[in-house]
């Protein structure tokens, strides 16, 4: 089994570059078989109320306490807890007690059917786009074959980090490459710095693993 490390290579404050630069990245590794998924994660009932309204078709799910539907069927659960499409969250703001923070997701879709929406939509809350399935280019000047398991390019809003739990004022693009670690050193570091340097941006922080 193997994993994959993710490099920063842009962070910004602007939405539109942030994405225009993903998506020139995962351009250039885009295949038929590309995906894209999005996370987002609110605080308030508020926001997700909002949100709910702008991407009806999001998936939408609550905390629940450690094993308190233990032993329940999944089909008796609330809705909140096991998940519900935008227009079925409840309106009664007592049902979000015990819920929050709320989790908003899509995986595996068309490749450009949700990330305008979705990048309109996020506001100030953190979450991320990823795109995956991709395929990188051989890159042998520098002595790397390509690769399609590990590469992926994720955008991460109002976040510096892949688990969301470092926010920030800026948004960052990560290009990933399959991990090979020796010593702590990641044998495929450099192979980043190529992919990045195709695009005319650069390695600009340590990589982060899963």
């Amino acid at each position: 089994m193997s994993n994959d490390v993710a490099y920063p290579v842009l962070r910004t404050p602007d939405f539109a570059l942030a994405l225009s630069t993903a998506r020139r990245l995962m351009e250039f590794g885009r295949c038929k078989h590309s995906k894209v998924s999005v996370f987002a994660e609110f605080h308030s009932v508020a926001e997700v109320r909002r949100v709910a309204k702008e991407l009806p078709e999001g998936w939408f799910r609550g905390q629940e306490e450690y094993l308190e539907f233990n032993g329940v069927p999944l089909e008796e659960q609330p809705g909140l807890v096991v998940g519900v499409q935008g227009p079925g969250l409840p309106a009664d703001p007592a049902a979000y007690e015990g819920r929050m923070p709320m989790e908003c997701e899509l995986y595996d879709l068309p490749v450009g059917s949700i990330e305008d929406a979705f990048t309109a939509a996020i506001g100030a809350n953190t979450g991320w786009i990823n795109w995956d399935s991709l395929c990188w280019p051989d890159a042998p000047e520098v002595g790397f074959r390509g690769e399609s398991k590990h590469a992926e390019v994720t955008l991460l809003f109002n976040s510096r980090t892949r688990e969301l739990d470092e926010c920030a004022d800026d948004h960052t693009v990560l290009v990933h490459v399959r991990s090979v670690s020796i010593d702590r050193r990641e044998m495929r570091e450099p192979y980043a710095h190529w992919l990045a340097k195709q695009m005319g941006l650069q390695v600009i922080g340590a990589g982060q693993r899963n």
